[in-house]
């Protein structure tokens, strides 16, 4: 591994904690009907675990209704077990072709309790970063060990540190586009 491959594998790291924190949010409860509330939920389809968004259309018709479609209306039942069994804490309305799924407004406890849940992925997916940057930093001291020069080796670890600044901002823009969302509700 040279050094231009240490720093592609650490800025493709940092992104994927990015990005894990994004499909992390928006399973999140904002009080506004989003269709990431439930997408990602696994349905028992024929006997093997299926993204709900993968057997159904999901639209917010309104802000706070969520309607799911399913592909195959005989799914309804599986898909209504699936929303019964996750903690999105809404329980669904179907009359075998649809599924209306209201979205309660939250409570100011329920939303402070959602900004700390989302503070506490944020803080995960920042020391997941800082991991990522250990680890960079450690592959350049072992390339320095090879051979690369100490100067060159310097200036490896400070675009390192840069990745590590921008990416812990765009984990901090998130949370508070997040923490907005939640509060204004």
């Amino acid at each position: 591994m040279d050094r231009d491959e240490v720093l592609l594998d650490v800025e493709m790291r940092m992104e994927k904690c990015v990005e894990h924190l994004s499909g992390d949010y928006r399973g999140i409860k904002s009080g506004r009907a989003s269709p990431g509330l439930v997408e990602g939920l696994k349905v028992d389809y024929y006997g093997s675990p299926t993204p709900l968004k993968q057997i159904a259309n999901i639209g917010a018709p309104e802000p706070a209704l969520l309607v799911i479609k399913p592909f195959d209306p005989s799914a309804c039942g599986d898909i209504e077990k699936a929303i019964l069994k996750s903690d999105i804490g809404i329980t669904p309305q179907s009359d075998g072709k649809l599924i209306r799924l209201p979205v309660p407004p939250l409570s100011e406890e329920q939303r402070k309790k959602y900004v700390k849940l989302a503070k506490e992925k944020a803080e995960a997916q920042k020391v997941a970063i800082r991991n990522v940057r250990r680890d960079g930093n450690k592959a350049i001291d072992a390339l320095k060990k090879e051979g690369l020069p100490e100067d060159e080796a310097e200036r490896t670890k400070e675009s390192i540190d840069k990745l590590t600044k921008t990416y812990v901002g765009k984990i901090d823009e998130l949370l508070e586009k997040k923490t907005k969302e939640l509060m204004e509700g």
